[in-house]
């Protein structure tokens, strides 16, 4: 993959993979801040940021903004995670430099009015909601407060109702000005794209933006405990976690290769013992939650009040095989294959290739070549997976369960009696 990098005067990173044989463009800017970076006081407001940049702009209100960008089939969304914000685009290559322009503006002179602000905060009010009558996203929120109590990681990404409500556009503006900094930031294009002209539309949109240094942040520490909660819910939604590997961490494909083998997919040890042979749970999977600073190796499962109790023991029994005997030929190798494949089909997306060149140069400094992620990935052995297996099970466990009413539902001395 060819890939082309420039850096402005104030520091801000341009980065494009030309694909001349297509005839899209996928576009974006990527900011190195999330909720993982608010204090309590600010919690959600890079969310909301998010969402009022597209209620208008010193060149185009709401509907405008939409407007351009559909009257030429393109289209244009936002994220906010915890330890990054994006903007992008995917539309014709005729009309990047209409995509730059929109943007752009959104990071560079966005209004912020109280009308609007008003209206929108109500919209977040209600996706704060409406995550609140997900158990299965909530028990998440329950399962990240647990891992990482008091921590800004721990938090939700939306934030809480009340704080939404109280923020002000000089809050706003301020947060932006400590974090939206051009050396905080990288801007990426994948498809037909001329590099040089590219750089040049960033650069007369984007030159100005301040060269101040980031702030720190707090690092994520993993604690653990446990949590219990129950509400007018059929269904009994558990995560169990350990101790995991950030994405720094040099055995973060070790960690990320155990997952698969465990409960990576429907041959996964998790899922054949769990849902195939005993048919207790719907959904069962485990996952590698990787952090600047720290991870969470966790597990996942479905299910109801009277099926965890045979659940439970199982996990426990399929945690103690992990931990105590070396993993197959056949799983190490179908573990594998399983993440080079994904990997090198999420490259044929334009718009995924695009997210990975820029979280990777945030990230890393560097756009990592894929030939020296398979080669990590490839060099990981049995022994290797048996001591990782080991490490993240002797951690501080995280409990966390959002259960159904009136339901009777074991404690976390429990938990650990099946563990030992």
């Amino acid at each position: 993959m060819e890939i082309k990098q420039s850096i402005l005067k104030n520091g801000l990173r341009v980065i494009t993979a030309p694909r001349p044989q297509i005839e899209s463009v996928s576009f974006g800017i990527w900011i190195n801040t999330g909720s993982a970076d608010e204090n309590i006081e600010d919690n959600g407001i890079s969310h909301f940021i998010e969402h009022m940049v597209f209620k208008g702009t010193k060149k185009r209100n709401s509907l405008q903004i939409s407007e351009d960008i559909e009257n030429v089939g393109g289209a244009t969304n936002a994220y906010t995670s915890r330890h990054f914000t994006c903007f992008y685009a995917k539309m014709l290559k005729d009309d990047l430099e209409l995509a730059v322009d929109v943007i752009s503006d959104f990071i560079t002179s966005p209004l912020f009015e109280e009308a609007e602000m008003v209206k929108e905060k109500e919209v977040v009010v209600q996706e704060i909601k409406q995550s609140l009558d997900a158990p299965d996203d909530l028990v998440f929120d329950y399962f990240q407060e647990t891992a990482f109590p008091k921590q800004a990681t721990g938090r939700t990404i939306l934030g809480p109702i009340d704080t939404v409500r109280g923020f002000t556009k000089d809050r706003m503006l301020s947060y932006m000005k400590k974090r939206y900094t051009a050396d905080n930031m990288v801007v990426a294009c994948v498809g037909r794209v001329d590099h040089d002209k590219f750089v040049k539309m960033i650069e007369d949109r984007m030159s100005e933006l301040s060269v101040l240094s980031t702030p720190s942040s707090d690092k994520q520490i993993y604690v653990g405990g446990s949590l219990v909660e129950t509400k007018d819910i059929e269904q009994t939604h558990l995560v169990l976690g350990f101790k995991g590997a950030s994405y720094l961490n040099e055995e973060y494909y070790k960690y990320s290769v155990l997952s698969t083998i465990f409960g990576g997919g429907m041959s996964s040890r998790l899922f054949q013992e769990i849902r195939e042979k005993r048919g207790l749970v719907y959904t069962i999977n485990s996952f590698n939650q990787a952090l600047k600073n720290d991870g969470v190796f966790g597990i996942y499962a479905g299910t109801t009040a009277k099926e965890l109790n045979e659940l439970l023991p199982v996990v426990a029994t399929e945690i103690k095989k992990l931990v105590n005997d070396k993993v197959l030929d056949v799983e190490l190798n179908r573990a594998k294959t399983q993440i080079k494949a994904s990997l090198l089909m999420s490259l044929e997306s334009s718009s995924t290739t695009a997210e990975i060149m820029a979280r990777q140069l945030l990230l890393f400094k560097r756009v990592i070549p894929i030939d020296e992620i398979v080669g990590r990935i490839e060099s990981i052995s049995k022994e290797d997976l048996l001591e990782t297996a080991q490490k993240i099970f002797s951690t501080p466990i995280t409990y966390t369960l959002l259960g159904s009413n009136g339901c009777s539902y074991p404690k976390l001395d429990d938990v650990l009696n099946m563990m030992k």
